[in-house]
C-alpha cells in the first residue's frame, strides 16, 4: 500500500513542472552589443514566450506619442519607436514574440537598464537588467567629417544669433548682478546719509508707552503680595519717564516737591488742578511707602494706580481740527504754532528750575 502511494506521488510530481508551464509568460531582454559608440544605434531584443492568441504588451512601448522615442535613466537611454516584431511558433500552443527596439544614447558612461515590464491580462513579467557600456567619440580638430555638412543658417536668423553662447544662456545672471550692483551702492549712499539702510521706526506716543508700562505693572500684582515698596517705585519711575517724554521735565532727576514746583510752575498743567492732585496723591504715598517704611491700605494703592492712570489719560494731547481759512490768513502753520508753545512751556520749565535752585539754596 505505501509502495502503491509513493509511485503515485512521484508520477505527479514529475508531471506538474510541465503542467506549471503551461500558460506561463516568459520573458528575457538582451542587447546586440554590451559595447556601443556614442550616438550609434544598437538594438534591444525582448523575447517573449506565452500562449498562442493571449494578448500582452509593454506599457513602456506605449509612451512614443508624436516625439518618436521614449526615454530611460533621466533622458539619458532614447529607445525608437520603428521597432520590428516577429513571431514565430513553438509548439504546444505556444509562441515566441521577438521585439528589436533601436536604442540610441549620447552620453558617454556605464549603464544598468532598468528591468523590462510585460503585462498579460492581470498577470506580469519582469525582465532580468542588462548593462550597457557607451564609448565617448574622441574627435580631433584635424578630423574629417564627411560625410557630415556644415550648420545650416536658421530659418529666421535675429540679431541674437551673432551673440555668443555665454550671453545667451546667463544673460539672467548678467542681470541679476548689475541689479545686485546698484542695490549695493544705493544702499551704501543711504548709510553714509541716514546711517542707516532701514527707515527709522517711529517712535510711539508717550501716553501710550506709559499706560502699557502701567496694565504691565498692574499684572504683576506686586502689593498683592507684599511689595509695595517696588510696586511704588516702577509706579513713580513710569509717571517720571511719562513726564519727560510728554512735557520735557526731567524728572528722573528730581524729588517728589520739585516735580510737583515744576508742574505747577507749567503752563500746560497749571490750569488743571485735577492732575497736579492725583499726581501729589501718588507721590506722598509713595514717599511715605519707600522711606518711612508705612504699609498702605489695599484701597490705597487701587487709588493711587488709577489715579496715575487718569493723569496719564487727561495729560495726552488733544487732536484739535484745523481751520485752513484761519492758518491761511495768519500766515501760521499748525506746527510753527506747536513750536511757538514748546518754546514757551521750555521756558516756563526753565524758570521754575530757577526758583527751585534758589528755594533749595536759601534753605
Amino acid at each position: 500500500m505505501k509502495l502503491r502511494s509513493l509511485i503515485i506521488a512521484l508520477c505527479m510530481s514529475a508531471l506538474l513542472p510541465a503542467s506549471m508551464q503551461a500558460g506561463r509568460t516568459m520573458l528575457s531582454a538582451k542587447l546586440d552589443s554590451a559595447t556601443m559608440l556614442m550616438g550609434t544605434v544598437n538594438t534591444l531584443r525582448l523575447e517573449v514566450v506565452q500562449d498562442k492568441g493571449g494578448k500582452g504588451e509593454f506599457p513602456l512601448l506605449r509612451g512614443f506619442g508624436e516625439r518618436g522615442y521614449v526615454t530611460l535613466l533621466n533622458d539619458t537611454i532614447e529607445l525608437r519607436s520603428d521597432i520590428k516584431v516577429d513571431t514565430t511558433e513553438v509548439g504546444s500552443g505556444r509562441i515566441q514574440i521577438d521585439y528589436h527596439v533601436p536604442v540610441q544614447v549620447f552620453d558617454s558612461g556605464y549603464y544598468r537598464l532598468p528591468e523590462f515590464v510585460y503585462v498579460a491580462g492581470r498577470d506580469s513579467v519582469r525582465s532580468s537588467q542588462l548593462v550597457l557600456t557607451v564609448r565617448p567619440v574622441n574627435v580631433k580638430a584635424d578630423d574629417p567629417i564627411s560625410p557630415l555638412t556644415d550648420p545650416a543658417d536658421p530659418e529666421n536668423p535675429s540679431i541674437f544669433d551673432s551673440l555668443p553662447d555665454w550671453l545667451v544662456y546667463y544673460w539672467w545672471v548678467i542681470l541679476l548682478v548689475l541689479l545686485l550692483a546698484a542695490g549695493g551702492w544705493w544702499a551704501w549712499r543711504r548709510y553714509r546719509r541716514q546711517g542707516s539702510i532701514l527707515p527709522a521706526k517711529p517712535e510711539p506716543p508717550a501716553y501710550e508707552v506709559a499706560l502699557g508700562r502701567l496694565q504691565r505693572l498692574k499684572s504683576r500684582k506686586l502689593w498683592e503680595s507684599g511689595q509695595e515698596k517696588e510696586f511704588y517705585t516702577i509706579l513713580t519711575d513710569i509717571l517720571r519717564d511719562y513726564l519727560d517724554r510728554r512735557f520735557g521735565i526731567k524728572a528722573m532727576e528730581m524729588t517728589s516737591s520739585q516735580i510737583m514746583d515744576t508742574l505747577a510752575a507749567d503752563r500746560t498743567l497749571r490750569e488743571m488742578r485735577d492732575p497736579r492732585q492725583m499726581m501729589r496723591q501718588i507721590l506722598d504715598m509713595a514717599d511715605f511707602v519707600k522711606f518711612a517704611m508705612v504699609r498702605p491700605m489695599p484701597e490705597d494703592n487701587v487709588k493711587a494706580f488709577d489715579n496715575a492712570v487718569a493723569f496719564v489719560e487727561a495729560t495726552k494731547p488733544v487732536d484739535k481740527p484745523a481751520d485752513d481759512g484761519q492758518d491761511g490768513e495768519d500766515g501760521d502753520s499748525a506746527d510753527d504754532k506747536e513750536r511757538s508753545a514748546s518754546g514757551a512751556d521750555t521756558k516756563d520749565r526753565a524758570g521754575s528750575k530757577a526758583g527751585a535752585g534758589r528755594k533749595g539754596g536759601e534753605a
